[in-house]
């Protein structure tokens, strides 16, 4: 019965995609960034976008992608249609969604947004540049 249960619980992880380690908010998260010296991904959403939908199901559901964003990033996400807190700056400067920001953990965007859905395969080519160019930024301020 045992290995019943096991099984199951296995086959249902792999048919859902791999769990994504989200901090619970903006605030918490970007402290979390601060403390472990992490690039931060955000990600703006709404549920009734279609393109959000789809990187979440598509691409962030992904194992590959789900190991390098919890191996290498915090990852936080607001909602729009929750009227979750996204901070002005980057608000203002999100004209799609789904709006993915990289920001340093202090909150200052490394790049202009990715706006919208991101196929597997190039958004892990972009989390690729994104830590580089983090770690690059990090040898320089030491």
């Amino acid at each position: 019965m045992f290995k019943k249960i096991v099984t199951a619980l296995l086959l249902s992880a792999s048919l859902f995609g791999a769990q994504l380690h989200w901090a619970k908010d903006y605030q918490s998260g970007m402290a979390q960034a601060k403390k472990e010296h992490k690039p931060v991904l955000f990600v703006i959403s709404s549920h009734s976008c279609k393109y959000c939908l789809m990187l979440d199901s598509k691409t962030l559901k992904d194992k590959k992608v789900a190991q390098v964003l919890n191996k290498s990033f915090v990852i936080i996400r607001s909602w729009t249609d929750k009227r979750d807190y996204i901070p002005d700056a980057l608000a203002q400067h999100t004209p799609g969604l789904p709006g993915i920001w990289f920001l340093l953990p202090n909150g200052e965007p490394m790049f202009q947004p990715l706006l919208g859905y991101a196929q597997k395969a190039y958004f892990l080519k972009v989390l690729t540049v994104v830590k580089k160019e983090f770690n690059t930024i990090k040898k320089g301020k030491k």
